[in-house]
């Protein structure tokens, strides 16, 4: 009997090692023109939904290299992670790499915890419309601009006619009502870990991810690697989990076909959109 015992393998107990999921929220967020691509839920649920169903998962992690974007879409993205994090119970950490502003803090604010570089740009919590006026070249140039509505406020803020004060107003009164469900949801998501008075937190202003942890807008500095090995020990197994695959194959067939090229348009509308997001991330000198 000893000698079947000395014959028989052990069968070794294989160590389950913990899993983070790793989803990257990098971009614009919002629709984006051509071939760029913002972040959207559309674009993000399904990285989101495997996110959350790795097996042995102990926590999400999201990567955010973001200046904002589209409000709704921010809210649409962290509301999402909210309920993934709540049905699946499981914890859900925020890295800021270069940005996490405006929408990219709104994205920030999904996780329970969040941490950046002291380096990087954390905050303008606000919202910004932006646009240019071009009525008096119109005039010089003896351009008559042409324009026939149904709806008195059909046309409002139409940059080639002269800015109305009740268009403005209307504007800023849309502008206080995102601002509003903005601070609602860091007040709601940060509670008593804010340390600065609101009016200046609340102001759109922005800061280093160092004065961000003295004011209370994220909770420590590290670097996703660094603060999950501490949590979760040295054998944890970050897992990248990428957007939509398929997406990404017809965007490259169809690139690479050379039927006939990108129409003139096409070309126009990427051009537009890559202004519009170097704009973005100008604002914070990146």
């Amino acid at each position: 009997m000893t000698r079947l015992r000395q014959l028989v393998p052990i069968r070794r107990v294989r160590e389950t090692r913990p899993v983070v999921g790793v989803v990257r929220l990098t971009g614009v967020i919002g629709q984006m023109g051509g071939l760029r691509r913002g972040l959207t839920l559309a674009g993000l649920a399904g990285a989101l939904e495997r996110a959350f169903k790795l097996r042995h998962l102990s926590a999400v992690a999201l990567a955010i290299n973001s200046p904002g974007g589209s409000p709704v879409q921010s809210a649409l993205i962290a509301t999402r992670i909210r309920a993934l994090a709540e049905e699946k119970e499981i914890p859900v950490f925020a890295f800021a790499e270069d940005v996490a502003a405006s929408g990219g803090y709104w994205l920030a604010c999904a996780a329970d915890e969040i941490f950046a570089h002291e380096a990087s740009i954390i905050g303008s919590i606000g919202v910004v419309s932006g646009g240019f006026g071009f009525h008096e070249l119109l005039r010089r140039l003896g351009v008559e601009r042409r324009l026939h509505t149904a709806g008195t406020r059909k046309a409002m803020l139409d940059p080639f006619q002269r800015e109305q004060h009740e268009d403005v107003e209307h504007l800023r009164a849309l502008q206080d009502d995102i601002h509003e469900a903005f601070k609602r949801l860091v007040r709601e998501r940060r509670g008593d870990r804010l340390k600065a008075a609101e009016e200046d937190l609340f102001s759109g202003a922005f800061w280093t991810g160092r004065h961000a942890v003295e004011t209370g807008l994220i909770d420590g500095l590290g670097d996703l690697r660094t603060v999950m090995r501490e949590r979760f020990g040295e054998r944890v197994n970050l897992r990248l989990v990428g957007g939509d695959r398929t997406w990404l194959r017809r965007r490259l067939r169809f690139a690479s076909s050379g039927e006939g090229g990108p129409l003139p348009e096409d070309w126009a509308s990427q051009a537009v959109s890559a202004i519009e997001e170097r704009l973005f991330w100008g604002r914070y000198g990146l």
